[in-house]
């Protein structure tokens, strides 16, 4: 528990004070003691869900359900006792008591409350009640609001406010409906109240009063008033409400005057007023109520809500949610207007009325939007809300999952007014639209809903919008869109307020908005009142260009846009110069009317596509103002058409005056669902936002991808928007105009790329716009999810034009490549929807791609396709364009820059020299080749060095495991790196397969290429031939001579029937999957194979290359096919390869080169091998010359197939500077010596132990290894490895140096492989060393851990010394670091990880996970990989999958994130459920995810961060960090595979059996392992028990001893054995040793003889013929499992019978404190009636007695037949007596801590609060020194334990204080003398130094030491009752035995059956309930529960379980929900649940 520092408030009403730590209210908790009396009446008691809420003077807890069904409360005349955990309110003031109505008697009398703070008890409120909670009996209210006191006797007044409600005296005015109210004042609110009287209430003209009881709300400050809608005239108008506060002499008026009607004025039927008001300042709430898509979700009951603010302290009142549909799987969205800014919202209430048939609801979740501060609060609930359905509550609170809150852009609540004016025919009933523009942007088009009577003659129309902050108003734009004749307007004007600041703009108008009045127009532009803007007109000429077909009848618009603004989208109805508009040649000028713009910087001008002819070919624009001569116009050139079928495609352009500007393309790709009918036929649009401005509206007309349907299911279609640049988008308007049979849509998700910025953004959306489906909206705003960089592209104009000759022009695709200094572009196509590249024609195309610096060459080329091919070329201008930002002012001038590269030359065949690419040169640049300057080249470049400057890429290419996934077409690949790309490479060539691409197979090719820089992406497609369509999963590129291996996800179709139709993909590399290893070099290897006969050989011939320190290559094969091993090493020959390997360094020591012996002749005769590599400095060469002149064949020399070779010479060739070759040749002088190794194996002595199997050895030294040798010929046997043998072998290697390891295995060949090896033996000839090697373990596939390869250390060496060199000994120590894993070396910590995948379909994923931690500071763990076990197939759906990883400790938790590795959309992941426990903290976190982490579900994202504030916190117990050190005897066979179990005890308790896992090699012969292990806090340590099962194929074990050693206290303990472990050997013949702990050479337990006395009791049929056991608990742990079995009398346990029983050497327990006993219940008459059991410990000479008088008996007393007795020795304290208290007060040992003043003390206990305590610092005996620890010792009654301490700092005197001093406290230890139990308390604050009783600071406890004589003082029987509750799913019932075992502070319970006779337990949704008398198991910790998996089906879901104490009332709820089922989830049946608050 954290330190709580509580400093004391001015106005508190108790005398020590009271906590005022609110900043940290939100982390730290209080706990409440809640005790309900119900009355002594009749009917008293309720069965409905009871609600607490307490208030504080910090805020407001939520509201807490007491007690559940699955408990009787709440009957009459009871007490109930309840805890509830809530953050730290502070004192109390008051509480809600309330019940939600539902059951079968809900009625309720309550007498009082209670509430107590446990942590400091002295704070005891009192709530006095005596009223009913009804809705039929007393006032009828069933929500009351208590005020509390902390003196009982004292009932505080309630206060009265008389309500007065006025309605109407209008037509229909009066309701039938229930009205009710909420005051809300400065104090808080009354609660909802019903106002209802017996009289007819709110009829017409009528006022009615009522009277309201409430806790004094101080001034009123609003009420919510409003009704349910119930009833035949629900209808309601309002007059006005008036409030008489009785108690204050107050009297407030709320006038209303508005309709309550869902059918009048705006709808609504409840509204919040303020005082005096008659104008709501409301702000708007955004509430989407998404209803479960499960079975009977919906419902038709009224649901009501309240959001609550900060802390609690505001809410909004119950707003009911009338209008909604709430069906299954619906979102229903309500705006809700509230007088109060509660936003951001710390939880909301959420419920219904339960009053209609089939009124349960299952409500998924709520968001709730706040456009005023910006936030989306997400609240998740996925449960009922039905009292039928899991706990039956109707009604809950929601908390907010932090981790999904969104900041979108604020938005400010304005009023809007419109003034129809009061002439004939002015009112309208089109639809309305209108643009505010002020000085920092622009508003959205914002329509107003025209309603039957809106904007009639005369009339004012108020409107509510939401606007973003635009600085100052300054014009607004308003239209409408009917163009007949009837629809004309007459605007008076319009007004907007602000209604937060109450800014007020008029725009006056007083004109018509008319076809066929004043001007025309249906627009109007009106500046602001005060505005010094202007309304001027605008002359705009069109020019129609000169081409054929270039006019248009489409409707044409235009947008004007000035640096003050713009015109809005105008269409061009009245030309002023021509009748026909738009036609070929036409100069068409039209007015535009609008307030002035400033300087015109562009315009915007398209058509809508409509009509035959709609094609247009737009030659310029021209604006000026009204009246400027045409010389000032401002002229726009297009010179392009605006037409699907011609030039780019586009029908709407921007144009810039000439030579200006740059428009940036938007990419937007839009991806529609793959839900049923989600396709649209309506017409979409969209608007960026972005921080430079907004778009207009733009309707997305033709695609780029040209998909011919556009908007079609699950299809993507492209658009490119062109327009002025916004800068970074922060989000996104897209709708569609719901035009269409079909209109509704679905929209997936949209993906925005910017390349000329380099960013791409994604927009996920998974929803309908679509009237009839969801809330309706066809339009919505999305914000990205995720911004991702991409390649930055600039902008390039290419002008091509084509020669004019005859037959120039060309059908075929033309494309062009730019070369420059900084890289060169993509191949990019030059094509349009035009017909391009005809005779004489200039095309220009606008092209994107990357910035390459200067150019200095192009490439252009075509592929010859079609008729007429041939192409003549005459010049190629390209104009490069890039932004470069002027700093001074805003303004963006383009750079720009022409290449003219001149031609003059064909393209073609059958001209010229036939080529079909050119590359040019731009003319004004002379031409630089690179590598010019190379000049000093020697000689011709050798394989080497080229292989050294290439790069060879291995590609593998995985095809996809689905059907059809295959393809036969033609695939081609480009490698992308950052300097160069390879050019296209067709992958002809398969090392794996000659079939290619093949459903699920991996094709493997070889790409060489020069200096591509790192890879980026690549390129991957095919040419659609054949059965085309292909799946591909992934490309994987490895890189050796980089050394790294890159993965590119792709998982998608390349076929034109599929997803978006592409059959070429760039695929980028996934950076988690990338390896990197260290990069490997080339070396030129020559064999020469000699010149005898049958020399040559067909067999695989390998190499291994070593350097210094052993430092190795892999072995590579130097032929790669059969082909190649035909065609080398023939005799006499030369044979080069050049291969990469691993870089050795700079000396080879030894090669290893040898064959596999197979092929026709494959004897071969090595001459010597020679090997170069370039050297590391400088430009040249050194070779390494290897003889051999040997056989390496079967049959020949020695027999051996394989040679070890050491170098003679070494050849360097240098380049010198003059550029000479410098060539110099040394011998080697200090070569490795060929030793010879004799090796010794001796098979060992046991059945079945040896083997016909071909066994491989290898021997390591610190100067190399022999590489693997098959020990094939044994010197000794002829049948080798025969039981019991010693097989003997030769084998001759390079000098290893100083031998360490072995490695041998066989290969589980012929019938008989399994081998025991006792021992192996190496002699080295040479040095006469002998190394040996204990093995005593068996290599087999049936046997021990079914290993056949195993590493073994060297035991010992004689030391001799042996050619100039000294040996030492190497002891088997070597391997325990292999096994170590030590985590505190870098302050790691560990972590446990669970992870829960989810049931859905695709759950599942095989991708990596990983988790990081992040804490406080923003420390962060690594990125811990959770690497599934070998031979898991990933994170299967449904499954739990634990981990345990090391990772840094991060301080406080704050945040972890999880993701995968996985980049395709194939490997997607739902996650259910995260929980991530830290052993070290005693915390575990628990995450309910329920999210997917996928590129294709969800919001996109396979990573996600979730915040500690939205997981459940759960206390388990706390572990400190251990190494462990076992050591194993060295005695012949010591060694063991059996499992070991390990339990240590100490002072503070004891631990569980912890396995100690064997992890391959530990606990063998001679060993010491060392490994950490997490142990309960329990120190100091008293003695260790190990446990052996016996299992394995080496059961027994010879332990010698085990040393803890704290990582923290580096305390040591040893616990020494030096005995066998086994049934069948040593002495003792046992399977359980326990060993006294040593702790600086000091025993801590001491041995003794327990002598036990079991009585058995004078009662018929008393004695018992089971078999009957005993534990023994004391200070020192328990004495574990004794067998009451050799007794002084032979028939035990009879009748009145004493039976002694002696069990010598146990180690002494100490103070016995009680004893389990209990019996298996065999035998003819199991049942045995025990009086009592007396214990002698002989050396402590002391005897405990435990009486029971109780049976043990399955049918007799309560059918228990285990007990606990606790000892009666242990004298009884009178706890009322005095007692001392010792207190040791820490300084802080820091400057300026100390103080020469006194301090006081007061100890709060949880029975009773002391005097304070003064603790004096004289001059002779000075305290509170720096770092000083100062003891004091009190009297003072006995107080119980202690929870919270007052500190304060007084002067000596009582002077007064002058400036600041403090006291700096570090700790406070109190220590209650009598029992010894101590209290710490971590203070670490400064203490002002204040004369005042009332300065002082309350410290809570931060860790109790309870003493032995307490718990053992504290074991009383209590009767506890366990309440188990099986989960709601198929099959989740269970037939198994279960069993539970309940941890507590003071011990366990030892494992309980739970059964009960005739009854079928643990059935489906069944609650089963259990009575156990145990032993007061003080505070619960933890339970374990478990079934041993018999019956017919034994799975079974554990919901949770349930555990009061009968004599206190404290129930304990331990939450599972997780199945028992060896078949699901993680498999496991013993699940430990932890309590839950």
């Amino acid at each position: 528990m954290a330190c709580i520092c509580i400093a004391p408030s001015r106005d508190s009403p108790t005398p020590q004070g009271a906590s005022q730590s609110n900043q940290s209210s939100t982390h730290s908790h209080t706990v409440f003691e809640v005790v309900t009396i119900t009355g002594d009446v009749k009917g008293a008691g309720t069965d409905a869900n009871v609600f607490v809420t307490l208030f504080g003077d910090f805020g407001v807890s939520p509201k807490v359900h007491l007690a559940s069904k699955s408990r009787t409360a709440f009957e009459k005349n009871k007490t109930d006792v309840f805890h509830v955990k809530t953050h730290n309110v502070g004192p109390l003031r008051k509480l809600r008591i309330e019940h939600d109505n539902t059951g079968m008697s809900a009625s309720w009398f309550l007498d009082r409350v209670v509430v107590t703070d446990v942590n400091r008890p002295n704070l005891r409120y009192y709530f006095a009640c005596n009223n009913w909670l009804s809705r039929e009996e007393g006032d009828n209210l069933f929500v009351r609001d208590l005020l509390g006191s902390l003196n009982p006797m004292d009932v505080p007044k309630l206060n009265k406010y008389l309500v007065s409600v006025f309605t109407a005296d209008m037509k229909g005015s009066g309701t039938d409906a229930d009205v009710f109210l909420n005051i809300f004042g400065e104090h808080g609110d009354t609660g909802e109240r019903r106002l209802d009287s017996d009289k007819d209430n709110f009829e017409r003209g009528s006022e009615d009063k009522f009277t309201i009881e409430a806790p004094n709300l101080g001034r009123l400050r609003k009420i919510t008033i409003g009704h349910n809608n119930r009833g035949s005239s629900a209808g309601w108008f309002l007059d006005k409400v008036m409030i008489d506060d009785m108690g204050n002499k107050e009297i407030y008026e709320f006038p209303v005057n508005r309709w309550f009607a869902m059918d009048e004025d705006d709808g609504k039927i409840q509204r919040d007023v303020l005082v005096g008001s008659l104008q709501p300042m409301g702000i708007i709430y955004n509430v989407q109520v998404m209803t479960g898509n499960v079975r009977g979700a919906g419902t038709n009951s009224k649901i009501h809500m309240v959001m609550h603010g900060s802390k609690g302290l505001k809410n909004s009142g119950k707003i009911f949610l009338e209008g909604g549909a709430f069906e299954r799987g619906l979102i229903d969205i309500f705006n809700v207007e509230i007088c109060a800014l509660i936003s951001p919202l710390s939880r909301i209430t959420i419920g219904h009325d339960n009053g209609a048939v089939g009124a349960g609801w299952y409500c998924e979740k709520v968001v709730i939007y706040c456009p005023f501060t910006g936030l989306e609060q997400t609240f998740p609930c996925g449960m009922w809300l039905d009292e039928d359905e899991g706990d039956g509550l109707i009604e809950r609170e929601l908390y907010e999952m932090v981790s999904l809150r969104q900041k979108k852009h604020k938005k400010y609540p304005w009023s809007l007014w419109i003034w129809t004016s009061d002439i004939k025919g002015a009112g309208t009933d089109a639809q309305v639209f209108l643009q505010i523009y002020g000085e920092k942007g622009k508003s959205d088009e914002i329509k107003l809903e025209n309603n039957s009577d809106s904007f009639e003659q005369g009339q004012i129309d108020k409107f509510m919008i939401e606007m973003p902050d635009m600085g100052k108003l300054l014009k607004l734009r308003i239209w409408h869109e009917k163009r007949h004749p009837f629809a004309g307007w007459h605007l008076g004007k319009v007004t907007l307020l602000k209604t937060l600041t109450m800014e007020k703009y008029s725009f006056d108008c007083g004109r018509w908005l008319d076809i066929n009045e004043d001007d025309n127009e249906i627009v109007r532009e009106l500046p602001a009142t005060g505005a010094a803007v202007i309304v001027i007109k605008y002359r705009v000429t069109i020019c129609t260009g000169d081409v054929s077909g270039s006019g248009t009848d489409a409707s044409v618009f235009l947008n004007v846009i000035g640096d003050l603004g713009d015109t809005g989208e105008r269409l061009m109805v009245t030309s002023k110069t021509n009748v026909n508009k738009f036609e070929k040649g036409n100069h068409d000028e039209f007015l535009i009317e609008s307030v002035f713009l400033g300087p015109v910087r562009r315009v915007r001008v398209g058509h809508d596509g409509r009509g035959g002819g709609c094609g247009w070919y737009l030659d310029k624009v021209m604006v000026r103002e009204d009246g400027q001569p045409e010389s000032a116009a401002i002229e726009f050139p297009c010179s392009r058409w605006l037409d699907r079928n011609e030039d780019d495609g586009q029908i709407v352009r921007e144009l810039v005056p000439a030579g200006e500007g740059l428009h940036v393309n938007y990419h937007i790709a839009i991806k529609t669902g793959s839900v049923n009918g989600a396709s649209s036929d309506s017409r979409v649009f969209v608007k960026l936002y972005g921080e430079k401005g907004d778009t207009d509206r733009v309707i997305l007309a033709v695609s780029d991808n040209d998909l011919r349907n556009y908007f079609e299911t699950a299809r993507t279609d492209i658009f490119i928007l062109e327009t002025y640049d916004v800068g970074k988008i922060n989000r996104l308007l897209i709708g569609h105009t719901n035009e269409g049979l079909r209109a509704g849509w679905f929209l997936d998700s949209v993906q925005i790329s910017v390349p000329i910025h380099g960013m791409q953004y994604m927009f996920p959306s998974h929803r309908w716009l679509c009237k009839d489906e969801a809330d309706g909206k066809v339009e919505v705003e999305i914000y990205p999810s995720e911004v991702l960089e991409i390649e930055k592209l600039i902008n390039y104009e290419v002008a091509v034009v084509t020669g004019d000759v005859r037959a120039a022009g060309t059908n075929a695709n033309v494309f062009c490549q730019i070369y420059g200094d900084e890289g060169k572009t993509e191949i990019l196509s030059l094509k349009s929807r035009s017909n391009n590249f005809e005779r004489g024609t200039t095309e220009i195309f606008k092209i994107e791609a990357l910035d390459v610096g200067k150019i200095y060459k192009i490439r252009v080329f075509h592929d010859g396709k079609g008729i007429g091919d041939g192409w003549f070329l005459e010049t190629v201008d390209i104009k490069r364009l890039t932004m470069a930002v002027v700093q001074v002012e805003t303004y963006t001038f383009p750079c720009n820059r022409w290449y003219f590269f001149p031609c003059k030359r064909w393209l073609a065949v059958d001209e010229d020299d036939g080529q079909l690419a050119r590359e040019l040169v731009p003319v004004d640049e002379a031409f630089m080749r690179k590598g010019d300057e190379d000049e000093e080249d020697s000689e011709a470049t050798l394989g080497l060095e080229q292989k050294a400057m290439s790069t060879t890429y291995t590609v593998r290419i995985k095809t996809g495991d689905k059907k059809y996934a295959g393809t036969d077409a033609n695939v081609f690949m480009t490698l992308f790196g950052s300097k160069d790309d390879t050019g296209i490479i067709t992958m002809k060539a398969s090392k794996t397969h000659k079939n290619k691409f093949e459903r699920y197979t991996t094709d493997e090719f070889t790409v060489e290429a020069v200096d591509l820089g790192p890879l980026q992406k690549i390129r991957i497609g095919h040419d659609n031939w054949g059965s085309a369509g292909w799946f591909l999963d992934w490309v994987e590129i490895d890189a050796q001579s980089l050394g790294q291996k890159l993965c590119f996800p792709c998982g998608r179709w390349l076929d034109k029937g599929e997803d978006d139709g592409a059959i070429v993909r760039d695929l980028f590399p996934n950076p988690l999957q990338t390896e990197f290893y260290t990069p490997f070099v080339p070396y030129e290897i020559k064999t020469f194979t000699s010149d005898v006969f049958g020399a040559g050989t067909d067999a695989d011939v390998f190499i291994v290359l070593y350097g210094k320190d052993s430092v190795c290559t892999q072995q590579k094969s130097l032929c790669v096919n059969k082909r190649e091993r035909r065609m080398y090493f023939e005799r006499g020959a030369e044979d080069m390869f050049i291969v990469e390997l691993e870089d050795v360094g700079d000396v080879i020591e030894k090669i290893r080169i040898g064959h596999d012996n197979r092929g026709v002749n494959p004897g071969w005769h090595l001459d010597r091998v020679e090997i170069r590599r370039l050297l590391r400095k400088g430009k040249g060469s050194e070779t390494v010359i290897f003889p051999c002149e040997r056989w390496l064949a079967k049959s020949e020399d020695d027999g051996e197939t394989v040679r070890e070779l050491v170098p003679s010479d070494i050849i360097t060739e240098k380049l010198s500077r003059d550029g000479n070759l410098k060539v110099t040749e040394v011998e080697v002088e200090d070569a490795l010596e060929t030793h010879t190794y004799k090796v010794s194996v001796m098979t060992g002595d046991v059945n079945g132990s040896g083997t016909d199997a071909n066994v491989f050895l290898t021997i390591y030294g610190d100067l190399g290894d022999t590489g693997e040798r098959k020990l094939s010929k044994s010197e000794t046997n002829k049948n080798k490895f025969e039981r019991g043998s010693v097989d003997k072998f030769t084998i001759e290697a390079v000098d290893l140096g100083q031998v360490f390891k072995i490695k041998i295995r066989h290969d589980n060949s012929l019938v008989s492989a399994d081998w025991y090896l006792d021992q192996v033996e190496v002699f080295d000839e040479d040095t006469e060393e002998v190394y040996l090697f204990l093995c005593e373990r068996w290599l087999s596939r049936k046997r021990e851990d079914r290993r056949i390869e195993r590493v073994f250390y060297v035991k010992v060496t004689q030391n001799r010394t042996s050619k100039g060199r000294t040996f030492c000994c190497i002891s088997s120590a070597h391997c325990c670091l292999t096994g170590s894993i030590v985590l505190y070396i870098q302050n790691l910590i560990p972590y446990h990880i669970t992870i829960s995948t989810g049931e859905e379909r695709d759950a599942s994923t095989t991708s990596r996970a990983y988790v990081i931690i992040v804490g406080s500071n923003h420390a962060q763990t690594e990125r811990m990989w959770l690497d599934l076990p070998d031979g898991s197939k990933g994170f299967q759906a449904g499954s739990l999958e634990s981990f345990e990883v090391s990772g840094s400790d991060v301080g406080e938790f704050k945040k972890v994130e999880l993701g995968h590795d996985g980049a395709t959309p194939e490997s997607c992941w739902l996650v259910d459920e995260l929980a991530v426990a830290v052993p070290t903290k005693g915390v575990k976190y628990i995450f309910a995810c329920k999210c997917w982490l996928a590129k294709d579900r969800g919001d996109g994202l396979t990573a996600r961060e979730f915040n500690v504030l939205d997981a459940e916190a759960i206390a388990i117990s706390q572990k400190i960090i251990y190494e462990v050190t076992v050591v194993t005897g060295d005695v012949q066979n010591a060694g063991t595979d059996t499992k070991i179990f390990m339990s240590v005890f100490g002072a503070n308790g004891s631990t569980e059996e912890m396995l100690l896992e064997k992890n391959e090699d530990r606990f063998e012969r001679g060993q010491e392992d060392t490994f950490n292990k997490e142990i309960d806090d329990i120190e100091p340590l008293r003695k260790m028990r190990l446990r052996i099962d016996g299992s394995g194929s080496r059961p027994d074990w010879f332990l010698d001893k085990v040393i803890l050693r704290n990582l923290t206290t580096e305390e040591v303990s040893v616990f020494t054995y030096e005995e066998w472990l086994s049934r069948t050997r040593g002495p003792k013949r046992t399977m359980i040793c326990e060993m006294p702990a040593v702790v600086d050479e000091e025993v801590m337990v001491e041995l003794t003889t327990y002598t036990i006395q079991v009585k058995t009791s004078d009662v018929s049929g008393g004695g018992t013929d089971a078999h009957v056991w005993l534990i023994i608990f004391g200070e020192n742990g328990d004495t574990g499992t004794l067998t009451l079995k050799e007794s002084n009398k032979s028939n035990k346990f009879e009748r009145k019978q004493v039976d002694t029983f002696h069990f010598a050497d146990v180690l002494s327990l100490g103070d016995l404190s009680k004893v389990r006993v209990w019996h298996d219940n065999t035998g003819l008459a199991p049942g045995w009636h025990l009086e009592h059991i007396d214990v002698k410990d002989e050396i402590l000479d002391k005897t405990f007695r435990f009486p029971c008088d109780r049976w043990l008996s399955k049918s007799d007393d309560d059918g228990q037949i285990m007990r606990e007795l606790a000892c009666v020795n242990n004298d009884y304290l009178d706890l009322n007596e005095k007692t001392k208290y010792e207190i040791c007060v820490t300084t802080a040992d820091t400057n300026e801590a100390e103080t020469k003043e006194n301090a006081w003390i007061i100890l709060e206990g949880k029975k009773a609060r002391s005097k304070e305590f003064v603790m004096e610092n004289s001059s002779k005996k000075r305290r509170f020194l720096q770092g000083n620890v100062d003891r004091f010792e009190i009297s003072s009654k006995n107080l119980g334990d202690i929870a919270a301490i007052c500190l304060g700092h007084t002067p000596k005197d009582g002077k007064k204080v002058k400036g600041e001093v403090y006291w700096h406290v570090e700790e406070v230890v109190v220590t209650e003398k009598e029992l010894g139990n101590k209290y710490i308390f971590n203070c670490n604050a400064l203490l002002p130094l204040s004369p005042k009783r009332d300065d002082f600071l309350t410290f809570e406890c931060t860790k109790s030491v309870e003493s032995f004589a307490s718990k053992a003082r504290s074991l009383v029987p209590v009767k506890y009752e366990i309440i188990v509750i099986t989960g709601d799913e198929k099959g989740a019932g269970t037939d198994a035995n279960v069993f539970i075992t309940i941890y507590g502070s003071n011990g366990d319970s030892g494992r309980r059956q739970l059964r009960q006779r005739f009854r079928n337990l643990f059935e489906r949704e069944q609650t089963d309930r259990f009575l156990m008398e145990m032993l007061d198991m003080g505070e619960l910790q933890r339970v374990q529960v478990e079934h041993d998996n018999s019956g017919l089906s034994p799975g079974w879901l554990l919901d949770r379980v349930e555990i009061t104490n009968t004599a206190s009332g404290v129930t304990t709820i331990f939450l599972c929900g997780k199945w028992l089922d060896t078949k699901r989830a993680d498999g496991q049946i013993i699940r430990v649940l932890y309590p839950k608050y």
